[in-house]
């Protein structure tokens, strides 16, 4: 071999070495940052004084061990009450976000985001004492399909359809508290699909699954929505299989973010090894 190709195969290699650590070491931080996030949590408030935030400090407890231990009945611990009661300790430092900044002064003026950011070394012992754990494992990205049916119209929610793109929106916005992601299916996949989603919730989900590669799904979440004039409201059912178990759950008389609010606590309870919903 000549001395030059010598050298450009071992500045090659050199290089190649040089990519695969920054990626290793990119990966590292962003699941560094992953539970970071973990870590921290926001609550609205209506001002910066020590009541106020005492109420916001409490709202991020709560809110900060629903998401970390992936159980929303951890605010049913018998010692819950009593975490609360010193929330404030509990946190290591916090912040204000004034949400209306930028907008002239009016009525509202003085309300805030407190962002409240944790240590686990504090945090882990109050989960333990909850007889809970830190869920830090990859959170899946749960495949909704999702049928609905109101007072005109039945539909599958998709993530490219003009259905309602408000469910949509609301559907990311009751995962995203859990530190959880959603996909749903385009509307090319439920056409494909159609016969099998004429039957959720009791549709087979490795059936509705096959084509997991369209919807960049891990788990699939099942679900029907269904106006009820008699229970006022939206009639819920949802279905997912975890750990070689099949959990269904309902919920009836609530509004659809009320519904998916309801499905995401249940599908992190399930999916965290906490139990059935």
């Amino acid at each position: 071999m000549r001395p030059a190709a010598g050298k450009l195969i071992r500045k090659r290699a050199t290089v190649t070495a040089l990519v695969a650590a920054l990626l290793c070491h990119a990966g590292s931080n962003a699941g560094a940052a992953d539970i970071d996030a973990l870590y921290q949590s926001d609550a609205i408030v209506t001002g910066t004084g020590e009541a106020n935030r005492a109420i916001g400090f409490r709202d991020c407890l709560r809110e900060v061990l629903v998401k970390l231990s992936g159980d929303p009945t951890i605010t049913e611990a018998p010692r819950f009450a009593a975490a609360e009661a010193k929330a404030g300790s509990f946190v290591s430092t916090f912040s204000y976000r004034d949400r209306l900044e930028g907008i002239p002064i009016h009525d509202e003026q003085g309300t805030h985001d407190l962002t409240c950011r944790y240590q686990p070394a504090t945090l882990n012992p109050l989960l333990a004492e909850l007889g809970r754990k830190p869920w830090l494992s990859p959170r899946p990205a749960i495949a909704v399909w999702l049928a609905v049916k109101d007072q005109k119209r039945r539909f599958v929610l998709t993530r490219d359809g003009s259905e309602s793109p408000y469910m949509a929106d609301s559907l990311e916005a009751a995962a995203k508290p859990l530190a959880l992601s959603t996909v749903l299916p385009d509307a090319a996949t439920v056409t494909a699909r159609k016969p099998a989603l004429d039957t959720l919730p009791q549709a087979d989900p490795a059936q509705l699954f096959a084509s997991a590669t369209q919807t960049d799904g891990d788990v699939p979440l099942l679900g029907t929505l269904v106006w009820s004039d008699a229970a006022r409201g939206w009639i819920a059912q949802w279905q997912m299989d975890a750990g070689g178990k099949r959990y269904r759950w309902q919920l009836s008389g609530i509004s659809f973010d009320d519904a998916f609010r309801n499905a995401m606590r249940g599908a992190a309870r399930i999916l965290s090894g906490n139990g059935a919903p």
